[in-house]
């Protein structure tokens, strides 16, 4: 009777995840799908605690560690609990992309070490299909681990962006998948009672993995990392059904099934929006072709430089602005001023919206998360394809903080690393200001043409406190009698 109930609590859990996948798919429902996963999980871990030690308690041989059981639990959850809450309460949103992922490689570890331990069950060397669902579970649990690891390096800069580059590198992919399939095949035809050497084989197996994971995300350039992030979490999400099916859980399943799908299906758009090879991301060729680097030897001309003032001067002259964010706005936390600066400028009649790319930032969503935390109105806030046709006829363009995702040589240099990815063509613009701390190139390592344009001015040091002057400048000449201006 209890394990129908806890298959029950599966099952509702199951659901809420899914309603929480439904709820996170607009910025109006996100909260309550975040409250419906938490509510889930919540329902699937009590319910696993439940059946593990009701399990321990049915059988007689351990019946006696039923409170060990219990103890251990406790332990683990604890722990959980120690590491998890100061990440929670420190973590800045800047950090959201590279804790993410090594939140990722977690999975990847932990779909490893059940692989190991399921092997070792006394069932774990019996049926073919267990033995591949150990060798595919240690596969993806190991590429998800040290691939998750490589994203958290070069998001975090403790590693370089640029991709590594190595002599036949797709052949050196090809080989290790090939050599997976064989000692995969090697393990099926092992006699059951060759533990030992089994183990030796499921040790390989993970080698290859962690080799594959490590090589493929380090040949993806940096400025491709947002994709990358979303595509680990599909792999995460897999390695997770994986242990679910060695460990005969359903709702593990489920859940890895839903993460997986979800994280290859953003993955797929995304490509789709930068113009990538969706085919290529999985086999690690993503954004690169062979010997294929950042360039940026040209010689654009002389960039010239705007102060807040003038900025807020031509702010107030427009009929329409558009404002194009980008991970430096989430550095310099500028995106409770700017949502004052559109407020202000709404005020005066003056038409403002946002043009956010799909892979501003360095997480999908990124950007849309920083305007809705300063409750900036759902409504002005575009994407790409909503807004690329109204540069042309818009008055001014605030850049804050974005680079790659705004550099006409993705559409203009044949032999850029970033071309042919769409971009936001605020060039097209009567005007456009790039706030930047210094003429330093983007995350991609490519220089941008657009800040040398004649209809370019570069606003230099921190976003929030350019904003913050502009913001002062406009409030000032509202405060000056209409008479005296």
């Amino acid at each position: 009777m209890l394990l129908q109930f806890v298959q029950a609590l599966y099952i509702v859990a199951g659901v809420l995840f899914i309603l929480s996948l439904a709820g996170l798919s607009k910025p109006t429902t996100a909260r309550v799908g975040n409250i419906a996963g938490m509510v889930g999980m919540g329902l699937a871990l009590g319910a696993t605690i439940v059946n593990s030690l009701y399990l321990s308690y049915e059988d007689p041989e351990r019946r006696q560690s039923v409170l060990v059981t219990g103890l251990l639990i406790v332990v683990v959850l604890a722990i959980g609990a120690a590491i998890g809450t100061p990440i929670a309460r420190k973590v800045e949103m800047t950090q959201m992309p590279e804790l993410i992922a090594a939140f990722h490689s977690f999975v990847g570890m932990a779909a490893v070490l059940v692989g190991f331990n399921s092997y070792l069950a006394p069932e774990g060397q019996g049926g073919a299909v267990h033995l591949v669902e150990v060798a595919l579970g240690v596969l993806i649990g190991a590429y998800t681990f040290t691939g998750s690891v490589v994203a958290y390096l070069k998001l975090s800069a403790k590693m370089k962006s640029a991709p590594l580059v190595l002599p036949g590198r797709n052949l050196l992919n090809l080989a290790g998948f090939a050599v997976f399939l064989g000692l995969t095949v090697w393990l099926l035809v092992m006699p059951p009672d060759a533990v030992g050497l089994g183990m030796v084989v499921v040790a390989a197996i993970a080698a290859i993995g962690f080799a594959l994971g490590w090589h493929m995300v380090a040949a993806i350039g940096g400025g491709d990392m947002p994709v990358v992030v979303s595509m680990l979490n599909s792999y995460s999400g897999w390695a997770a059904a994986a242990a679910g099916f060695m460990l005969g859980n359903n709702l593990l399943i489920i859940t890895g099934a839903l993460v997986g799908s979800s994280g290859a299906i953003l993955s797929y758009i995304m490509c789709r929006a930068m113009n990538r090879s969706f085919i290529s991301v999985i086999l690690g060729g993503f954004g690169t072709s062979e010997g294929t680097v950042a360039t940026g030897g040209r010689d654009y001309g002389e960039h010239r430089e705007i102060s807040a003032e003038d900025t807020a001067d031509l702010l107030v002259n427009a009929r329409s602005v558009i404002i194009t964010p980008g991970y430096g706005m989430a550095v310099a936390k500028a995106q409770y001023p700017v949502a004052d600066l559109v407020s202000r400028l709404r005020a005066r009649g003056v038409r403002v919206r946002f043009g956010v790319h799909p892979v501003a930032g360095r997480l999908p969503g990124h950007m849309n998360v920083l305007l809705a935390e300063a409750k900036v109105p759902y409504d002005i806030v575009l994407e790409m394809d909503e807004i690329n046709d109204d540069f042309a006829e818009t008055d001014v363009v605030l850049v804050i903080g974005a680079n790659d995702t705004v550099n006409p040589a993705a559409l203009e240099e044949p032999d850029s690393p970033i071309a042919g990815m769409p971009v936001l063509e605020v060039w097209h613009a009567r005007q456009v200001i790039v706030f930047k701390r210094s003429m330093a190139t983007g995350y991609a390592g490519v220089q941008n043409p657009l800040f040398f344009r004649p209809n370019t001015a570069m606003l230099f040091g921190d976003a929030k406190v350019q904003v913050e002057k502009i913001v002062a400048a406009i409030g000032a000449s509202d405060a000056v009698p209409a008479g005296t201006r």
